[in-house]
């Protein structure tokens, strides 16, 4: 049985039913019949049955092959479906030769806005030097208005709108697609902006834990009436090596530290100045400085499922997001508008710089 707030593995799955109740069986370990590399097996249980049984044809998400990290899915289903529709990204495994257009990404950039993601895309096509003219830099997902995607060499880098709900539907169906692509080795990173707390506006956070909004490291998911728990904790040396990347970029004001996703962008982050509010300006700075005193350095609504989700599927994942305003001063962002443009192309250029280097393109 585990406490609230304990650390949980990224390869483990907490199920319960009631907020006392947490099921996990402990790791197994067992050879893979195909190339004997001794596996480790995680299953999560609650009582009769939570998830349908593993028969003998379905491996471990956690097969290596040759060095080569591929992107796993946790449903036993799919390799029953005669077809795979990623629907909000308006693609198929019958409709395109997913390995043919995405086998080589190795880098997936993800952010809320269309329009600055179009924007990324268009910049890491000058960084990469790539030959092909902008204007033949066309949406992947033009057939759909959920979501955009472009794709400039290795580089994918698609649009996942605002919140948690809209955030999940996109990553099931970039994982999917990842997979069915056969892609290996790829890294995940959300690019976008935030709330600071005690910190400097314009400054880049670099998550190393995302945090709900009682500073714990999870994610909960509501499946069909159970609570399913899972750990939020990024990827560590990604994260340090991006934060060394930021120091070859002058006046570049950059930090890890803990980002603290919530469900809603006003009373959930403890605003004034929403239709509603329940609580008073004393126990909001209250709340912050809690948070701040917890290692809490920025608010978003994303990142907790974006680790979660990652994590669980073996992909490496980062969060990089600039702050707008400091939320112990303010509620609401003032800033001028060409300041904010470029506060939002920081974590673009940090995320091209790290990319740049990892392809061995810089000096």
């Amino acid at each position: 049985m585990l406490a609230l707030g304990c650390e949980l593995d990224p390869d483990q799955e907490v199920v319960r039913t009631r907020l006392e109740d947490y099921f996990l069986r402990p790791p197994s370990h067992a050879p893979c019949t195909a190339c004997g590399t001794v596996m480790t097996v995680h299953i999560v249980e609650r009582m009769a049955s939570v998830i349908p049984a593993f028969n003998s044809s379905m491996r471990s998400d956690r097969n290596t092959y040759v060095g080569k990290r591929f992107v796993h899915v946790k449903n036993p289903y799919l390799d029953s479906m005669d077809e795979d529709i990623l629907y909000h990204l308006d693609l198929g495994t019958k409709t395109h030769n997913l390995p043919a257009v995405f086998g080589d990404v190795k880098f997936v950039c993800v952010g809320r806005s269309p329009n600055r993601m179009k924007a990324f895309a268009l910049f890491m096509h000058k960084e990469l030097g790539l030959e092909e003219a902008e204007e033949d830099i066309k949406d992947i997902c033009a057939g759909t208005d959920r979501y955009c995607m472009y794709k400039t060499g290795p580089v994918l880098t698609i649009s996942h709108g605002m919140g948690i709900p809209s955030i999940s539907v996109m990553l099931h169906e970039l994982i999917k697609l990842l997979h069915h692509a056969q892609c290996c080795d790829v890294t995940i990173i959300r690019i976008g902006t935030s709330g600071g707390i005690g910190i400097a506006p314009g400054t880049v956070v670099i998550t190393d834990i995302a945090v709900d909004s009682f500073f714990k490291p999870r994610f909960e998911q509501v499946i069909l009436d159970n609570i399913v728990t899972r750990s939020t904790e990024l990827h560590k040396e990604l994260s340090e090596e991006l934060f060394n990347c930021s120091k070859e970029i002058p006046n570049f004001r950059t930090l890890i530290g803990h980002t603290m996703c919530t469900y809603d962008f006003y009373e959930g982050q403890g605003r004034l100045d929403g239709a509603l509010c329940s609580f008073s300006r004393e126990k909001k700075l209250d709340y912050l400085k809690r948070a701040y005193k917890a290692g809490v350095r920025n608010i978003e609504m994303e990142s907790t499922v974006l680790a979660a989700m990652c994590g669980l599927c073996g992909l490496k994942a980062a969060v990089v997001c600039v702050t707008l305003l400091d939320r112990l001063d303010c509620d609401q962002i003032n800033l001028p508008h060409d300041v904010l443009v470029e506060y939002q192309q920081w974590p673009q250029l940090l995320i091209s710089n790290f990319i740049t280097r990892r392809l061995g393109l810089c000096d």
